[in-house]
C-alpha cells in the first residue's frame, strides 16, 4: 500500500492501538518496533502483541542490548520472553568497534567529558541502531512528550532524516505517564521493577539513577551533565513532522 504524507494525515486522533494497526496494515514486516523495556515500550509490545497474526506480515520486534543494562532489565526480557513468546531480536554494539573504544578510553569513559559519553552511546546505541533498521521502511518508539522539554514536540508520525527518511511513528505521544500506569495496570503487563524505586527512565546501569518526586522524569539519566539528555537515537534536529499529526 502506498504511503505517503496525504494519507499518513488519517493519524490525527487515533488511539496508540489504532496507530499500530495502521502501521501494520500500511507496512506489514517492513515495520520494526525499537523496544527498550521501558513501561511506554511494554505497553506497546502488548497491544502488538495481542495483534499479531503470526502470518509473516507482523511487525519485527528488536531490543539494543548496550552490554550496560541493569539486571532488573534482563529480567524483564527474560519475563516477557516466557510470556509473550514472541521473537525479539537482540542487537549488540560491533565487539571490535566496542572493543577499541574501551581499550583506548577505559569501560566509564561517559563520566569523563560529554564528547566521550556521546562516543559510547554512538558505539553502543546509534550504530546499532542504524544496523537494526537497515531495510526498514518504519519503526516504532515510545517516545512521548510529556517525558522532557526536548520531547514536548514529538508528533505521531515524522520522516526520520536522521535513519534516511524512514518514517517513525510515535503510538504514546499524547500519553500521560499516569496513562501509561493506567495501561500496565488494566491489562497486567510486567514492568521492570526499577520503575517502582524512583527510576520512570531507565537507561545502561552507570548512567541512570533514581529521581526524586517532582524532578524532570529524564534527569537521572547521564545526572552529571547538563543540558539535554539525549543519547542520540532521537535527535531532536531531525525529523519532519507531517502536518496536524
Amino acid at each position: 500500500m502506498t504511503v505517503n504524507e496525504a494519507s499518513v494525515s488519517e493519524l490525527r486522533g487515533f488511539s496508540a492501538e489504532e496507530t499500530l494497526t495502521w502501521v501494520r496494515t500500511h507496512f506489514g514486516g517492513r515495520a520494526t518496533f525499537a523496544c527498550s523495556f521501558g513501561a511506554e515500550d511494554m505497553v506497546l509490545l502488548d497491544m502488538l502483541a495481542k495483534a499479531a497474526k503470526g502470518d509473516g506480515g507482523d511487525i519485527r520486534v528488536f531490543t539494543l542490548d548496550t552490554g550496560r543494562l541493569f539486571p532488573e532489565t534482563y529480567d524483564l526480557m527474560q519475563e516477557t520472553h516466557e510470556k509473550y513468546r514472541i521473537p525479539i531480536q537482540v542487537v549488540g554494539p560491533d565487539t571490535a568497534e566496542l572493543e577499541a573504544l574501551v581499550s583506548k578510553n577505559g569501560p566509564n569513559l561517559f563520566y569523563e567529558s560529554v564528547d566521550n559519553r556521546k562516543a559510547c552511546c554512538n558505539v553502543r546505541k546509534v550504530h546499532p541502531l542504524s544496523r537494526a533498521l537497515k531495510g526498514s521502511e518504519a519503526w516504532i518508539v515510545g517516545l512521548r512528550r510529556d517525558q522532557s522539554a526536548e520531547r514536548s514536540t514529538v508528533e505521531k508520525i515524522t520522516r526520520d532524516t536522521s535513519q534516511g527518511g524512514i518514517w517513525k511513528v510515535c503510538p504514546l505521544a499524547d500519553w500521560s505517564w499516569e496513562d501509561v500506569l493506567a495501561y500496565v495496570k488494566a491489562n497486567e503487563v510486567p514492568i521492570n521493577r526499577l520503575h517502582a524505586t524512583g527510576f520512570p527512565s531507565i537507561g545502561c546501569a552507570p548512567c541512570t539513577r533514581a529521581v526524586k518526586p517532582g524532578e524532570d522524569p529524564r534527569s537521572g539519566r547521564w545526572w552529571w551533565e547538563t543540558g539535554a539528555k539525549e543519547c542520540g537515537l532521537h535527535p531532536t534536529t531531525h525529523g519532519r513532522a507531517v502536518a496536524g499529526v
